[in-house]
C-alpha cells in the first residue's frame, strides 16, 4: 500500500497485478479467501460517504481483498486507512462513460496516483470505437498508460454496448497499447459480466494479460465461473459475502 510521508500519500508500484491467480487454476476447488485475493472491493456510487470508504477499506485488510475501488476523490481517504497494509488501491478514471478527452484522463490518472492509487480502471473511449475510429482508442489508452508509468492500467471495454467483433478488437487494442488489464464492464452501463465474454476476452488478450470481471459478481459460484473462463480479478462491492459464501448485492 500507499506509505504517507509528510502528510502526502506516496503511490506504491503495484507490479503483479495481472498474475493475482493464474487463468489456469482450477476454479472448482478455488476457496472463497483465494477469491477474496483477487477482488477489487468496490464503492463508487456518488452518494458514498467518508464512513462507508472507512468501511470498506477495514474490510479489504480484514479479508486481503487485492484492492479497494473508489472514486479518486477518496482516494487520499483510502491511502491513509490501508497504509502499511498490503491493500492496493484502484481508482476509475474518465468514468463511467469514457467520454472524457485523453488530457483529461491523463490529468485524473496523474492526480490519483499522486494521492496514492496504485492501480488506475480507465473506460475506453466508447463512441470513438463504435465508430470505428481505432487509432484514437488506442491513443487514448496508450496516453493513460504513459501517464501512469510502472501503476498497471485496467481497460474497462463495457462489454454491453460492443458486438462481439468489437470486444476483440478492443482487447487487441488496449494490448497494444499496454494495458495490463482488459474489464468487462462499468457496472453502469447495461449487462452484466459473463463467463462468455471473460472467455472471448482471455482467448483474444492471450495469458499474459490480466481479465477483470466485474457487473452482476454478487456470490461464490458466479466469482468461481469467472475464474474458470479466464479472468484474474474480479471487481464487486458485495466482496464479503462472496469470501464467506452468501450472496451480495449491488455491483
Amino acid at each position: 500500500m500507499s506509505q504517507i510521508s509528510n502528510g502526502k500519500p506516496e503511490a506504491k508500484v503495484n507490479q503483479g497485478s495481472a498474475s493475482t491467480l493464474k487463468p489456469s487454476l482450477n476454479a472448482n476447488v478455488i476457496t472463497g479467501a483465494q477469491v477474496g485475493r483477487m477482488i477489487d472491493h468496490t464503492l463508487l456510487k456518488p452518494e458514498s460517504t467518508e464512513e462507508q470508504i472507512i468501511k470498506i477499506c477495514e474490510e479489504a485488510k480484514e479479508y486481503s481483498f487485492a484492492t479497494v475501488c473508489v472514486n479518486s476523490y477518496w482516494v487520499s481517504t483510502a491511502a491513509k486507512q490501508l497504509a502499511g497494509s498490503k491493500v492496493g488501491i484502484t481508482t476509475v478514471v474518465g468514468f463511467p462513460l469514457g467520454a472524457s478527452s485523453t488530457f483529461v484522463k491523463v490529468a485524473e490518472s496523474r492526480d490519483a496516483i499522486a494521492d496514492g492509487a496504485t492501480e488506475i480502471d480507465m473506460v475506453m473511449n466508447i463512441g470513438a470505437m463504435k465508430s470505428g475510429d481505432y487509432e484514437t482508442v488506442k491513443k487514448d489508452i496508450e496516453g493513460v498508460v504513459l501517464a501512469c508509468g510502472d501503476v498497471p492500467v485496467k481497460v474497462i471495454i463495457e462489454t454491453g454496448y460492443l458486438t462481439t467483433e468489437e470486444k476483440k478488437k478492443a482487447c487487441m487494442l488496449s494490448k497494444m497499447a499496454g494495458a495490463a488489464f482488459v474489464k468487462t464492464s462499468t457496472g453502469f452501463g447495461p449487462g452484466c459480466a459473463t463467463p462468455e465474454d471473460i472467455k472471448l476476452m482471455r482467448e483474444t488478450v492471450g495469458p499474459d494479460l490480466g481479465v477483470k470481471a466485474s457487473a452482476c459478481v454478487r456470490d461464490l459460484d458466479t466469482a468461481r465461473k469467472m475464474i474458470a473462463a479466464g479472468a484474474t480479478r474480479i471487481g464487486a462491492s458485495a466482496g464479503v459475502a462472496i469470501v464467506n459464501g452468501g450472496k451480495g448485492e449491488g455491483y
